[in-house]
């Protein structure tokens, strides 16, 4: 019999054999029915737990090709996240609360996931108006992997000065008699950003098991259900997975994760993965923590940064020698691998040690990965499915579209990437975020991008020729992506015996306007038939969380992204609420997510674990 049954849904199921259904039917972490609701209801048991979805749409949990959690957990109850924040005007209304209540040492960060063009502004704030918010308080903000603002105080904690040298790919902006100003450009290596970010406090080890449960709740409120997690800079291994591996243990993950490494060791990365190989196998894991292989980053001659504003960077002449004993030893031992490659020119050179070392040690069906490919030829996605690889593809368009037809011309943004010709190729496409700094971690951004071709700012990149239906955007988010993880068998579409990972919608994705994708939640996600997340009427049926910490942390009161619906909470909060005992603002207790009177206030007031309304 059932251990859970989700009824009176509308289900789509990405199925072929039967693409829709009213009820579904999971025991021991698997669907085993799927149907009409009399027919699925036959699996009810005395033991059953009945959901009643009300009419609304259920999906296929979704599943990110390409971010990275273990990292962004790490971090996330540092981060004052702008994500979704539609003015300048709130973003620094946020900030000036947060900075009010950051103490001393700590930093106040806004790390990337937003852009100007999302403000009606349309600009960032001045250097003047982020020292005039926090004349005291250290401030680093990141805008994608271009530039940072530091306010004053940060500059000092640093230990930024006239002295203080470029390094090599950075510029550090001065005045006049050479002081620097606080603005750090990419030019265009981002490991100025990362090795000014990485001087700041950190988490003790207690509170980033916490910070990465709010992380993997906010995702799941997000109706995600798996991701492949691509290591990243300053995320070494093993050191920083210890806080995963130790989640896992506990069985506290409440989104699957596959995860590559990352060499961090420029002149080494061959060395990392030879002492890599001998400790890990190939797919280790199991089906909630894997290990999933090798990259982004391979070797560092192969990087090009994707900065749209900068030139293209031209790539070393060591790439082909360095990449080439990396993907060599990677293909012995049958380890997966993914690069990172925006450009056309970088893939072609790539491509050719690929198709290199393929002759001397055949891939032989194993899974390879190019992500990005923003501008990748026709021929160069030819030589992508010749050789059984996939693409990997993400949102970063939405944030840096203008920047691209600034430099390249509407013609070329046009495709892309050119997701419609890598479909029609039959090369394997996966889609996702590269979340948390280049883009925000909210799939439904994604969806909203593939589905309507046009920026957070408005601008239609693409036409009829490279936007997708809403049905097959949704499939790359899902089915899709599971093949970068070699999952295609188990996960992505609602059918018997696969896994039961899904989504109960605030809205039907199918019907809302275009501008109310990007605004889509879930009320209910269950991964492997336990349900990890619940809004409103079915906030009752999933696990407590604890409260964020520290007690200043920006999640506990702003949460993560901030939708429509968070916005009208907070102006409503704002104009009507006096705080009482129940408050964990002022540090007198925690209310449970199911104190919050409606589901459009339950997101946000329910990570403020406010019991106190006067709504």
């Amino acid at each position: 019999m059932a251990d859970l049954i989700v009824h009176n849904a509308r289900i789509t199921t990405l199925d072929p054999k039967r693409p829709l259904a009213t009820a579904i039917a999971i025991a021991n972490g698997v669907v085993v029915a799927v149907g009409d609701d009399a027919t699925v209801m036959e699996k009810a048991g005395s033991t059953t737990r009945v959901v009643d979805a009300d009419g609304r749409r259920l999906i296929p949990g979704l599943n990110d090709s390409h971010t990275h959690l273990i990292r962004g957990g790490l971090n996330y109850n540092l981060e004052l996240r702008w994500d979704g924040v539609r003015s300048l005007a709130d973003a620094m209304g946020m900030l000036k609360a947060q900075v009010a209540r950051t103490p001393a040492p700590q930093w106040v960060r806004v790390i990337g996931g937003f852009t100007e063009h999302q403000f009606v502004e349309k600009r960032l704030p001045t250097l003047e108006e982020i020292n005039a918010a926090a004349p005291d308080t250290p401030v680093f903000i990141m805008r994608l992997y271009d530039r940072a603002l530091l306010n004053r105080a940060a500059l000092r904690a640093v230990g930024y000065g006239k002295d203080t040298p470029n390094p090599p790919g950075g510029d550090i902006q001065r005045d006049k008699v050479g002081n620097p100003t606080g603005l750090l450009l990419a030019k265009p290596n981002a490991l100025i950003l990362y090795a000014t970010l990485a001087a700041g406090p950190k988490l003790p080890p207690e509170y980033q098991i916490n910070s990465t449960r709010h992380f993997m709740r906010e995702l799941n409120r997000l109706g995600i259900t798996s991701v492949i997690d691509a290591g990243g800079g300053f995320q070494n291994y093993p050191d920083d997975y210890q806080i995963i591996r130790k989640l896992h243990a506990d069985d506290e993950l409440t989104v699957r994760i596959a995860y590559n490494l990352f060499t961090q060791s420029q002149g080494g990365e061959l060395a990392d993965f030879e002492r890599w190989t001998t400790i890990l196998a190939p797919r280790e894991g199991d089906d909630m923590l894997r290990h999933n292989g090798a990259g982004e980053m391979l070797v560092f001659s192969a990087a090009d940064f994707e900065l749209f504003s900068e030139p293209r960077p031209d790539l070393a002449p060591a790439l082909e020698p360095d990449l080439e004993q990396v993907v060599r030893l990677l293909v012995e031992h049958r380890w997966p691998f993914r690069i990172h490659a925006t450009y056309e020119e970088s893939i072609t050179r790539i491509l050719d040690v690929y198709e290199k070392v393929d002759r001397e040690v055949p891939f032989d069906g194993l899974h390879w990965i190019i992500d990005h490919a923003e501008t990748i030829s026709d021929h160069s996605i030819e030589r992508v499915r010749a050789l059984g690889g996939g693409i990997a593809v993400q949102h970063r368009m939405a944030y840096q579209g203008e920047a691209f037809v600034e430099r390249y011309g509407a013609e070329a943004a046009g495709h892309t990437p050119p997701i419609r010709r890598m479909l029609d190729a039959g090369v394997p496409v996966g889609a996702g975020t590269d979340a948390t700094r280049v883009a925000s971690y909210n799939p439904w951004v994604a969806l909203y991008w593939l589905s309507t071709g046009r920026t957070l700012g408005g601008l239609q990149l693409y036409g009829d020729d490279n936007r997708l239906e809403r049905e097959e955007a949704l499939r790359l988010w899902t089915h899709g992506s599971a093949w970068f993880s070699s999952e295609q068998a188990h996960k992505g579409i609602l059918a018997v015996g696969q896994f039961a990972d899904f989504s109960l919608l605030s809205a039907d994705y199918f019907a809302v306007d275009d501008e109310a994708i990007q605004d889509i939640t879930s009320v209910l996600t269950v991964v492997g038939g336990k349900v990890v997340h619940g809004d409103g009427e079915y906030s009752r049926l999933a696990p407590a969380l604890p409260v964020p910490t520290p007690d200043w942390s920006p999640v506990r009161h702003f949460g993560g992204y901030q939708g429509a619906t968070l916005a009208q909470a907070s102006a409503a909060f704002a104009a009507t609420h006096t705080h009482g005992t129940g408050c964990s603002v002022h540090g007198h207790g925690h209310a449970a997510h199911r104190d919050a009177p409606t589901s459009d206030y339950q997101g946000f007031w329910g990570t403020l674990g406010c019991s106190c309304f006067a709504f």
